[in-house]
C-alpha cells in the first residue's frame, strides 16, 4: 500500500539542486568529472578559532545534553554584539534574537507560525525558491512580485498597491539578493517599511550575503519603524564558511519572536553547545576576517567574469555576494538551454535563472564556491567545446 501525500506537499516539488545533482552524479559514475558551478555552499574553511573553540567545548563532559529552545546566553549576546558592531542595530540578547539551526529552518518556522490557508505572502520573481515552497507548505498562497533589471532588482511598490492586498499576511524581501546580487538602493529599505506599516503586513528580511564582496553590510533592522513590522534572519554559512555547521539567527521584536519560538520549540531540541561556542567565536571575529574573505572572493569573481565573457553572457560587475547574475547570451532561448549546453558539452554546470522564477528565466548564475583553478579549467573547457555561443541553436 502507497499512503496518499499530504495536500501540503502535493504542490511542492523536490529541489531543484537535489535533482540536478543526481543528473550530475549519474555522469561522474560514467566518467564525466563535471565542475560544478551552481551551488553556493562555501568551500573555504571558518577560522581556526572557530574549529579550536568546537574542540575545546566538545572534549568537556557536561556539553551534550538537551539545550533551551533559544540558545544559550553567550550566543544570544555574541548575536546582538555582532549586529551593533557592523550592523548599528541594538538588539536585546534576551528577548530580539532567536538563534537557529540554519536560517533556513527560520523561513519555515516564520511561515508555519503566521500563514494558514486563506492567507497570501509575496515572494520575489526572481528569488530564492525556499520562500514558495515553505508558503505553500504553510496552506498560504504565495503571490509574486516582480524584480527586473530596469528597475535595479527593486520592488515596484507603486505596482504592489494597484492589487488587492486584503489577504497579504507577509512579504519576503532579501538583500543583497540572491540570485541578482543587488544591494537595496538608497530608500528601498524606508519604502519597505511604510508600506508593510500601511497595509499591515510582516516583513520577513532575509540576509545571509550581506559580507560577501560587500564594503558596506546593511540590515533593515537599522531602518527606523522597523521592529515594529520586520523581522530579519541571517547566517554564518556564507559569512563565517560554517554552510554545514547550521548556525542562523532571528532577530526582531520580542513579541513577534516569541510566537515564533511556540513553533520551533515543538521541532527541535535545541542546538549542540559546543557548536553554540564555536559560532561565538566566529561572531567575535573582527573585519580583518571578512576583508580575507572577500580578497579570495575577488579573485574568483575575476575568474567567472572570465569564463561569461567567454560564453557571450552579459553582467553588472558591480553585483555583490556570492554569485554571479548574468544575461544569457543571444541565440539561446533561455538559461536552461544555456545551462544544458554548457554541462553536456563542457561538463561544467552553471544554474539556469529560471529556477529562481520567471523573471529569471533570461539569466544563469555561478557559484563563487570553487578554487580558482577550478575557473580556470572550466574556462579551457568551454573555450575547446563551445563553438560561437551567439549562433547556437536552440
Amino acid at each position: 500500500m502507497q499512503p496518499s501525500v499530504a495536500k501540503r506537499l502535493q504542490h511542492t516539488e523536490e529541489y531543484y539542486f537535489s535533482r540536478k545533482l543526481r543528473e550530475i552524479d549519474e555522469m561522474n559514475k560514467a566518467g564525466a568529472n563535471v565542475i560544478n558551478l551552481g551551488i553556493g555552499s562555501p568551500d573555504l574553511p571558518p577560522h581556526p578559532s572557530v574549529v579550536a573553540a568546537l574542540n575545546e567545548h566538545a572534549a568537556k563532559p557536561n556539553t551534550h545534553a538537551y539545550q533551551g529552545y533559544k540558545g544559550i546566553p553567550a550566543l544570544r549576546q555574541a548575536m546582538a554584539n555582532w549586529y551593533g558592531r557592523f550592523y548599528n542595530v541594538p538588539l536585546n540578547p534576551d528577548t530580539e534574537v532567536l538563534p537557529l539551526i540554519g536560517s533556513k529552518e527560520g523561513i519555515m518556522h516564520i511561515c508555519m507560525t503566521f500563514l494558514q490557508e486563506g492567507d497570501e505572502a509575496l515572494i520575489p520573481d526572481p528569488g530564492y525558491p525556499t520562500y514558495r515552497s515553505a508558503v505553500q507548505l504553510s496552506g498560504a498562497t504565495p503571490v509574486t512580485y516582480a524584480l527586473e533589471d530596469k528597475n535595479n532588482w527593486q520592488p515596484d511598490l507603486a505596482a504592489l498597491e494597484a492589487r488587492d492586498l486584503s489577504k497579504v499576511k507577509l512579504m519576503w524581501v532579501n538583500y543583497p539578493h540572491m540570485p541578482t546580487g543587488a544591494e537595496a538602493r538608497e530608500g528601498t529599505f524606508t519604502a519597505l517599511v511604510a508600506f508593510a506599516k500601511k497595509h499591515n503586513i510582516l516583513l520577513c528580511h532575509d540576509n545571509p550575503y550581506s559580507f560577501i564582496l560587500n564594503d558596506k553590510p546593511a540590515s533593515l533592522m537599522a531602518t527606523p519603524g522597523a521592529m515594529d513590522v520586520a523581522l530579519e534572519l541571517n547566517s554564518l554559512s556564507k559569512s563565517g564558511n560554517m554552510a554545514g555547521w547550521r548556525i542562523g539567527m532571528l532577530v526582531g521584536k520580542a513579541e513577534i519572536l516569541n510566537e515564533v519560538l511556540r513553533f520551533k520549540s515543538n521541532m527541535d531540541s535545541g542546538m549542540f553547545q559546543p557548536v553554540q561556542m564555536a559560532a561565538v567565536a566566529a561572531l567575535e571575529l573582527g573585519p580583518e576576517w571578512y576583508a580575507d574573505l572577500n580578497t579570495i572572493y575577488s579573485g574568483r569573481r575575476k575568474k567567472v567574469f572570465e569564463l561569461l565573457n567567454l560564453l557571450g553572457a552579459s553582467f553588472d560587475p558591480a553585483q555583490v555576494g556570492m554569485f554571479v547574475w548574468a544575461k544569457i547570451p543571444a541565440g539561446y532561448k533561455d538559461g536552461f538551454a544555456v545551462s544544458d549546453e554548457v554541462l553536456q558539452k563542457a561538463h561544467v554546470f552553471i544554474t539556469p535563472g529560471g529556477i529562481f522564477g520567471a523573471n529569471g528565466n533570461g539569466y544563469i548564475r555561478v557559484s563563487l564556491c570553487r578554487d580558482e583553478q577550478v575557473f580556470a579549467e572550466a574556462i579551457e573547457r568551454v573555450k575547446q567545446t563551445i563553438r560561437e555561443p551567439q549562433t547556437a541553436k536552440i
